[in-house]
């Protein structure tokens, strides 16, 4: 395909549908995120919260989501709940973890870091291993850790960190957490539906996601996918009245109704966005789309000379961290504005040593679509008079800390 065919605005998303933006810049973050025609045309009937055909909506949402656990879904729970992903970890956390209980919570970027303080706000006790901006939990920390304090019932791990893009070792986590008799949760808010985690598979006891991630629904929601046993144990655990998964559950499980008004418009999205989930071929191929996303625009960025944060082991296909160019013509902003304008809006980097940026693999988006976004960067540096895109000296410094 040539360069020219990637640029063509009439190119057809993943579904086959025209491009779904019409004129509206692509979204290259980990959600929100681009979404399909479908999806945006779902929100324009309104539904009665109350009503028979909304909580068949609902009943029918809970269960596409639990078939997404494969052999064990039996066994667990799905329990919608309004609010972002912020929401549904404190619920979760508030919910599972008892009072008397401790969390071990395992940080390597802001969504570890904001768990830990949601511990601190509720008032349960907790254990943070901060790893900094992009170090993965190992098992065998893990292991030492609740070997030295007994007091640890829970463990809490962060699926893919999108603060540098790093897809963390999930499974040694797992086998490492159960070794020790304790058990784990998943913050799997934007690698769930795209990266496997069955519980036959991964064990875990629940785990949280949201609506505008890899099944490409649009925010409002969040939902979380607990073990019954665990679950039912939890009755009056939670802190918080509206952010109570085991309230939510019982009353779903007695009226199939919501307890407070639900986002009516965004579970008709999320549910088309499930049916197009499975057309497309449910995890696996959903995963393989964004995999090879990434890999095309990474391919093409670094011929550019960019350089990723990290290396292949770790990335993962939701979010890819680039280091800034050392050249002194390039500005992050202006490099933002010049790629907006060409229809990508692309997100800021999170890191504290040295200057990044980073570009989602998700949403409605193809490797055609990755092409692209590869040649507006090319054209956004030859505007800013950039030669070279590589990073400075300190950014290799930083990858070898990683690959040590």
């Amino acid at each position: 395909m040539s360069e020219q065919d990637t640029l063509n605005p009439l190119h057809t998303s993943p579904c086959g549908l025209p491009d779904p933006q019409l004129g509206e810049p692509f979204l290259l973050t980990p959600g929100p995120l681009t979404t399909s025609f479908a999806v945006k045309q779902a929100m324009l009937k309104d539904w009665g919260s109350w009503d028979g055909d909304f909580r068949a909506m609902t009943a029918d949402m809970r269960r596409r989501l639990l078939d997404l656990l494969g052999n064990d879904k039996d066994a667990f729970e799905c329990i919608p709940m309004q609010g972002s992903g912020s929401y549904l970890v404190e619920a979760m956390l508030g919910t599972m973890v008892p009072k008397d209980g401790k969390l071990l919570v395992l940080a390597n970027g802001a969504y570890g870091l904001r768990a830990a303080r949601t511990m601190e706000v509720i008032g349960r006790a907790c254990h943070l291993l901060d790893k900094g901006d992009y170090l993965p939990p190992r098992g065998a920390e893990v292991a030492e850790i609740l070997a030295n304090d007994p007091a640890i019932t829970h463990v809490l791990a962060i699926h893919c960190e999108t603060s540098s893009g790093i897809l963390n070792p999930v499974a040694e986590i797992s086998e490492a957490t159960y070794a020790a008799g304790r058990k784990l949760l998943v913050d799997s808010m934007s690698a769930f539906g795209a990266v496997p985690m069955e519980p036959g598979t991964i064990r875990y006891e629940a785990l949280v996601s949201s609506a505008n991630k890899c099944i490409e629904g649009v925010p409002g929601f969040g939902f979380a996918l607990v073990r019954r046993s665990e679950l039912i144990a939890t009755r009056g655990n939670c802190h918080s009245l509206s952010l109570d998964l085991h309230a939510q559950w019982e009353n779903m499980e007695k009226s199939g109704q919501w307890r407070f008004t639900p986002p009516t418009h965004v579970v008709a999205a999320f549910l088309d966005a499930l049916k197009a989930h499975e057309t497309e071929g449910g995890v696996a191929a959903r995963g393989a789309r964004y995999a090879n996303n990434r890999d095309v625009m990474v391919a093409g960025m670094r011929a550019l000379g960019f350089e990723t944060l990290l290396d292949e082991r770790w990335l993962s296909p939701i979010i890819v961290t680039f280091f800034c160019p050392a050249d002194v013509r390039f500005e992050f902003d202006r490099f933002y504005g010049l790629m907006k304008d060409k229809g990508f809006i692309i997100y800021p980097g999170k890191l504290t040593v040295v200057d990044s940026f980073r570009i989602g693999c998700i949403g409605q988006m193809d490797a055609a679509i990755m092409r692209r976004v590869v040649a507006a960067a090319r054209q956004s540096l030859e505007e800013m008079g950039v030669t070279s895109a590589a990073p400075p000296a300190a950014a290799f410094e930083e990858r070898k800390k990683l690959n040590a």
